[in-house]
């Protein structure tokens, strides 16, 4: 079967919804054991197949103990995250302070965690989440895109680092992907006129729509397979042209 992760040990942080859910999910199915990280667990819509750990990832401690008591795995998912609106005069230090911690920290934690053990085995995928943010300028975004931008380069840092240990590192750059985090955004946001928002957002992807969660994790199942076993180092833009053709 093309794609398969039988036998594989799988980690994916942020992995209760959206994105992340979708990942965790696919690659059950393809027969990974997959591990999910995550600040909140699922409740009645944890995946019985699936196990969860509770976890803030910008607290290394925490995170090192998860790694100690599930290791060696196969392949790690980083794709925790926050978002952040503003540009640089509307984000205060504590605002920067607590994106970075979150997306750039808790990536690197995750990384340091469980390296090791990819390096004592010769082995191992690591998948970051990227987006757009980091290629191209976005309005209003500029904490986001410091954090985005930073993963990107951290992973070609990762790629290089450790290729002659057997580990791949690429990463995903999303365009707008319809997550309930989309939907919670327009209705505190635009109460009055929700639809109208949708619309709009959806149509800054030159496609006129929003990504689907599964779309990005079927590409983050392939990056993840033996059968892109010849790639690191990339950046892979799942954006419906926003990068390359909204000029």
């Amino acid at each position: 079967m093309l794609f398969s992760l039988k036998d594989k040990k799988v980690v994916v942080t942020g992995g209760c919804s959206g994105i992340g859910e979708s990942i965790a999910t696919l690659f059950q199915q393809q027969g990974a054991e997959v591990h999910v990280i995550d600040l909140h667990l699922p409740g009645e819509n944890a995946h019985a197949k699936i196990t969860y750990h509770q976890a803030d990832i910008s607290n290394f401690e925490v995170v090192e103990q998860i790694a100690t008591r599930i290791s060696p795995i196969d392949i790690l998912i980083n794709n925790a995250g926050i978002p952040q609106i503003g540009n640089l005069e509307k984000t205060q230090p504590a605002d920067f302070q607590r994106i970075f911690d979150v997306n750039v920290k808790g990536a690197y934690h995750c990384m340091l965690a469980f390296i090791p053990f990819m390096v004592s085995q010769k082995s191992g995928v690591i998948l970051n989440m990227a987006s757009v943010a980091a290629s191209v300028g976005i309005p209003d975004r500029f904490g986001y895109s410091m954090s985005k931008g930073a993963i990107k380069s951290m992973t070609q840092s990762v790629a290089k680092d450790y290729i002659n240990q057997g580990i791949r590192c690429n990463c995903i750059s999303p365009g707008r992907v319809h997550t309930p985090f989309v939907d919670g955004f327009i209705a505190k946001n635009y109460p009055d006129n929700q639809a109208e928002m949708f619309e709009k957002l959806s149509k800054t992807q030159p496609l006129g729509r929003m990504a689907k969660p599964n779309e990005i994790a079927n590409l983050a199942l392939y990056l993840c397979s033996d059968e892109a076993s010849f790639i690191t180092g990339c950046d892979y833009p799942i954006d419906g042209g926003f990068i390359y053709l909204n000029n």
